[in-house]
């Protein structure tokens, strides 16, 4: 059954339908499985401990997370041994040269010792090359591709510790059409997966490509590139982007998809929390403790990923998303303005395929990793 879209509460960017979520989580009921959800960024104690109860009202019971290493050990000491560490660079170091070369070889060593993390991940979205310093990024060919001299460094390391790879490539279509419209400076889309199938050879570890492979518009490029690469899986992550383009896609072919790879997509919300979106003063630490402002809008906004997700994935419901997507206006802004929120189709997957992607998968590749490297 679809979940109700009566408006009950205010209505924001993170709930433009006014949902009670939790009311529309108990309507849901609890998953087929617990959830494994194998993307996020959980920063902040008091954010942690809102993100715990809002997690635990989707029925999810293991987050794996790509936390700040300065913060990680306050968000283990909130979540206990329900979370797992994903090494990932120190993005807020004053030197952003170092954290991203050698800087990350450390972290990654500190990460896997102190933290167990056993997967890595190479962040090799084109925005690297505006995120550090002026001169340093645009010609940053030691580092900006995905199989560029530091990003075999970085694999190396990881994977010589045991660890498997996450891989965040490209970027949606829609950034592509506007802001990475220099192709000189951020390459074309397909440019970025040249290096990345040569990164899939050279280390032969399991792989995760966040965000559907970072190419969701295209499923049947996503198709030959797991065919082609058998140590590839996907996860769903990057919420407002997936729910976008997968519900752009007839459901018979996302269905068929997903059934096709059954075992190779994993579920992810991509969600970030931080004691910055709990109240209205901002440390500056990141752009998304501007996401909210009071506990209540946090709250809110841990819950809408998951509604979303899960609504895509259990229910017949087709509407809006309560979520604002700003890529819309992003393309088109004389249709859309920051508040307009895309479509979302409900895709009713059976419950076999919903076991699989919410635990099935990631118990046999991502736990079962953990437990063999330990």
């Amino acid at each position: 059954m679809p979940t109700t879209t009566t408006p009950t509460h205010p209505r924001w960017a993170a709930n433009t339908l006014g949902l009670d979520y939790t009311r529309d989580a108990q309507r849901l009921g609890p998953p087929p499985v617990p959830i494994i959800d194998v993307h996020t960024h959980i920063h902040g104690h008091a954010a942690a401990a809102l993100y715990d109860k809002a997690r635990t009202l989707f029925g999810v019971r293991r987050t794996y997370t790509m936390t700040q290493i300065p913060m990680a050990q306050e968000v283990r000491a909130v979540l206990g041994d329900s979370v797992r560490f994903i090494a990932m660079p120190h993005f807020s170091a004053d030197d952003k040269q170092d954290a991203h070369r050698a800087g990350y070889l450390r972290v990654i060593e500190r990460f896997h010792s102190e933290f167990g993390a056993r997967m890595a991940k190479l962040w090799c979205s084109p925005a690297l090359r505006d995120f550090l310093p002026p001169g340093q990024g645009h010609g940053a060919t030691d580092l900006a591709d995905v199989d560029s001299p530091w990003r075999r460094e970085h694999a190396r390391v990881a994977t010589g510790l045991g660890m498997m790879l996450m891989v965040h490539v490209a970027d949606p279509d829609t950034w592509f059409a506007t802001k990475y419209r220099d192709g000189g400076l951020y390459g074309t889309k397909s440019h970025h997966y040249v290096g990345l199938r040569r990164m899939l050879d050279l280390f032969p570890v399991p792989w995760i490509a966040a965000h559907m492979g970072g190419w969701p518009e295209d499923l049947g490029f996503l198709d030959h590139l797991l065919e082609a690469h058998r140590n590839l899986h996907l996860d769903t992550s990057a919420t407002k982007w997936i729910v976008r383009e997968l519900s752009r896609h007839p459901r018979d072919e996302v269905v068929a998809f997903l059934w096709k790879h059954k075992g190779r997509i994993l579920f992810g919300t991509d969600l970030v929390t931080l004691d910055d979106q709990l109240s209205t003063a901002k440390s500056g630490i990141s752009r998304m403790g501007d996401l909210s402002n009071s506990p209540a809008q946090a709250f809110d906004l841990y819950c809408s990923r998951h509604w979303a997700l899960r609504t895509m994935f259990e229910t017949d419901y087709d509407g809006p998303s309560p979520i604002a997507d700003p890529d819309l206006m992003m393309v088109n802004p004389k249709a859309y303005n920051a508040e307009s929120t895309p479509r979302l189709q409900g895709l009713s997957l059976p419950r076999d395929l919903l076991i699989e992607l919410y635990s099935g998968a990631a118990t046999r590749l991502v736990e079962a990793w953990w437990d063999q490297h330990a």
